[in-house]
């Protein structure tokens, strides 16, 4: 064979192994627990990655709830302590800042740590419920305590995931590690369609028994912490202490006009729409919300 013919061979069998190499698995990326406080769960890949920018706003901010925003804190707290402490569902009003003083609390009892080693905040999609066992199972041994927080949950007809969910917060043989405490937040208190208990009571041989399961889910959470609608006096405390933190240039009696104006144009009044309030009008003053 001449040196011309074994080049051509030793260049196909390159391209060969180029194009193997291309379809081949990629190694599954290893999660970093030290790179940042707060991770997002990515369950194909198993993989938590680490947010270094967390969107959040500081806890004195989150007005109108203060009742079961010092419950919330107390329970993360005498979490990160060691302490027994309860998995919590924040159920109610939508904009009211469920999901905003889980990331407060989070940041809050970190701020006043007086140990080495932070609390961590790891947030599980909806839809990745049922990998709840697989993230579990990577946390147990891990040097840290975790918050699992999972926004916006709730179950719809035909959607058995829930059942991951029970098992994964209380149930199993193991049950749920020591380090780790799960916090979810939902629009439902029961986090399933009435209707579908409903249905599941009229078909099922013992009704009262398919209506326990259902609830049973919202049972696994210790500390139930509603979110209802707020007064026009919370609505605009809410709005004053976002232009006092960020030195907003108006007067209070023209602030509240606009602020009740914009409420009024939205048809409700909550945190979210006194946050998106403030955002128009620092953009219309000229001034940035960057603390």
């Amino acid at each position: 064979m001449t040196n011309i013919s074994i080049d051509l061979l030793n260049n196909k069998l390159d391209q060969l192994i180029e194009v193997i190499s291309r379809l081949a698995p990629q190694p599954a990326p290893v999660s970093d627990l030290d790179a940042a406080d707060c991770f997002v769960w990515q369950a194909e890949s198993s993989f938590l990655e680490p947010v270094h920018e967390v969107n959040r706003v500081d806890i004195s901010l989150i007005r109108g709830v203060e009742h079961v925003r010092d419950i919330l804190v107390d329970n993360t707290k005498r979490f990160a302590s060691g302490l027994p402490a309860n998995n919590v569902l924040l159920w109610g009003a939508r904009g009211m800042g469920k999901s905003s003083l889980v990331k407060a609390a989070h940041a809050s009892i970190n701020e006043s740590r007086t140990t080495d080693k932070p609390l961590k905040l790891i947030e599980i999609h909806r839809e990745d419920i049922n990998t709840l066992p697989r993230l579990m199972a990577i946390l147990k041994t891990a040097p840290y305590n975790f918050i699992l927080f999972c926004d916006d949950l709730s179950f719809d007809h035909d959607d058995t995931s829930y059942k991951s969910l029970k098992a994964a917060l209380e149930g199993g043989v193991e049950g749920r590690p020591q380090n780790v405490i799960f916090y979810a937040t939902s629009n439902r208190r029961h986090l399933l369609p009435r209707d579908m208990i409903d249905n599941e009571s009229s078909t099922a041989i013992n009704p009262s028994e398919a209506i326990e399961e259902k609830v049973s889910l919202s049972d696994r959470f210790g500390l139930w912490l509603g979110f209802h609608k707020c007064s026009q006096e919370e609505y605009l405390d809410m709005v004053d202490g976002y232009a006092r933190h960020y030195a907003l240039e108006i007067d209070e009696e023209n602030l509240h006009a606009q602020a009740l104006e914009w409420a009024t144009t939205r048809g409700s009044r909550s945190g979210r729409v006194a946050w998106q309030f403030i955002q128009d009008l620092a953009g219309r003053l000229g001034q940035s919300l960057h603390s």
